[in-house]
């Protein structure tokens, strides 16, 4: 997500202008994005997300999140691990998610390498918490990735991960609280703040 200027909205909120004009996005933009997530279901699914989301609108995703959810066994890391081509099949006939062979199988494959990293470092979250970027660090809002994205992009590469190239990690990073790239006069940029500081 990028942003320029912030635009009030009928609430009377400065928010960042891409989230603007559909509530769900909305809602999103002010329950979400940017919000530290430590679960590693919770990881796995939106870095499996937003590589689905790679060449289409986040907006398309998000409408179809709850299917995904249904489809992927709510992104459990094991039980996606154990998705067979049969499997995969049916997921190729499934029109509520993004029906291509290329995400899905890598959905699957990730899954199967995420046990190393967990073994490794404890968990995913710790993992990817090395990629935490300052809260000193500049608004990055038009990036489309960032050092830190290529940094984290290349580990996972390294590690045999499919479909994580350094603007699929940047979006993951904004969504997930690696970096916060709320607009500074946006409301939910200074709860963030807060929330990175305690």
């Amino acid at each position: 997500m990028s942003a320029e200027s912030p635009i009030a909205c009928d609430d009377g909120q400065l928010r960042c202008t891409w989230c603007v004009g559909d509530p769900q996005y909305q809602q999103y933009h002010d329950d979400e994005w940017g919000f530290p997530v430590t679960d590693d279901r919770q990881l796995f699914e939106c870095l499996s997300l937003e590589a689905f989301q790679a060449g289409l609108s986040w907006i398309t995703i998000l409408r179809k999140r709850a299917h995904f959810r249904h489809a992927f066994a709510h992104f459990d890391i094991a039980t996606v691990a154990r998705f067979t081509p049969s499997r995969v099949n049916r997921l190729l006939q499934d029109a509520t998610i993004v029906r291509h062979r290329g995400k899905i199988e890598a959905t699957i494959h990730n899954a199967r390498q995420a046990p190393t990293i967990i073994a490794e470092f404890g968990s995913l979250a710790a993992f990817f918490r090395q990629f935490q970027m300052p809260l000193t660090q500049p608004l990055q809002g038009t990036s489309a990735a960032t050092k830190v994205s290529r940094r984290l992009s290349d580990e996972l590469k390294r590690r045999d991960w499919k479909f994580v190239g350094p603007t699929t990690c940047y979006s993951f990073m904004q969504a997930v609280g690696l970096v916060n790239d709320h607009l500074p006069t946006c409301f939910v940029r200074g709860k963030l703040d807060q929330l990175h500081r305690h």
